[in-house]
């Protein structure tokens, strides 16, 4: 059994990302809070209430745990602090794997709002450099195929809205040529891999990329027009207007999670639009595939599987 700390984890990212694994009831799992626990806990799961500013008290939370997972917002993480506590807690405490807050985008996008994912990786790697002081995987997962199956996704507890490719309503937004890769791999899917990785006692790759499928913008709105039919709405972008943060389409998927409200909706959701492309325009949603590679046996759904399952029947 393999006793799992969580930083971060009673958010909707990672109640999804560690659903089989719980699931699977072979290992314990304590999520660190920073207030009191959730109303609506998580069968089979302990919870600890930590304080990310205090290392020596959080040392004291850690021992005994084999892997520490975070999933710490990063860009309120000032100074990335509440993450470098938690790294040299993990060292000090003898835990001996660690994943940080990451399970999205390639690093060194270039993107502000991930600029302390990057940060941290580069931490990790310099504080590992003479010596493997913690073993640690940047899990990236890329970008989950379930919201384009909005408001049909597969996975019920995943929260999702309209991206930027709405099979429902018809509508895409197209940056540039709409020829950059992209990687789209579905939620159970990166739950049942990470499960496999918890598994595993080989060393964790540094870089942990998964691919579901490997598509292009212009490619998922194909599908979409296969899969749906219709008269399609598609407007284009620039990328120089998008580095300016300047969305000029009539249409703009409204990124209706509930942590955002009503009132900055619409300028949220913008800016969302902005920051999503400036990672696509750099590649950075083109991750690698190490895990692919470290379970050759797993199959992982494909884009049109996925969106025939989801969207079949549909009007």
């Amino acid at each position: 059994m393999v006793k799992v700390a969580v930083a971060g984890g009673t958010g909707n990212v990672a109640t999804n990302v560690l659903h089989t694994a719980i699931q699977s009831g072979k290992h314990s799992f304590t999520i660190f809070t920073r207030g009191a626990p959730p109303k609506e806990a998580t069968p089979g799961v302990e919870y600890k209430t930590v304080d990310y500013h205090d290392r020596a008290s959080l040392t004291e939370a850690l021992r005994g745990f084999n892997v520490c997972l975070s999933f710490v917002i990063v860009h309120l993480d000032k100074d990335c602090t509440a993450q470098k506590n938690l790294i040299h807690a993990c060292i000090d405490a003898g835990v001996k794997r660690f994943a940080p807050s990451e399970w999205a985008i390639r690093n060194g996008s270039g993107v502000a709002h991930y600029e302390n994912k990057d940060k941290i990786a580069e931490y990790l790697a310099e504080l590992n450099k003479e010596k493997k002081v913690l073993e640690y995987c940047l899990f990236q997962p890329s970008i989950l195929m379930d919201y384009f199956a909005h408001p049909y996704s597969q996975t019920p507890s995943l929260f999702t809205w309209p991206f930027f490719v709405d099979f429902e309503s018809r509508h895409a937004i197209v940056l540039d040529d709409g020829n950059q890769p992209l990687v789209l791999t579905a939620a159970a899917d990166i739950s049942n891999v990470f499960a496999l990785a918890l598994d595993d006692d080989r060393r964790w790759p540094v870089e942990g990329g998964m691919q579901g499928d490997r598509t292009t913008i212009i490619e998922l709105i194909a599908l979409g027009k296969r899969l749906r039919g219709g008269d399609w709405t598609i407007e284009h972008v620039k990328s120089e207007d998008i580095e300016n943060w300047e969305l000029k389409t009539k249409w703009v998927p409204q990124m209706t999670h509930p942590v955002i409200p009503l009132a900055e909706r619409e300028k949220f959701s913008k800016e969302f639009v902005c920051m999503f492309f400036m990672g696509v325009q750099r590649g950075a949603w083109d991750v690698g595939g190490e895990w692919n590679k470290r379970f050759p046996e797993y199959n992982f759904t494909g884009l049109e599987e996925y969106m025939r399952r989801a969207w079949e029947g549909k009007d």
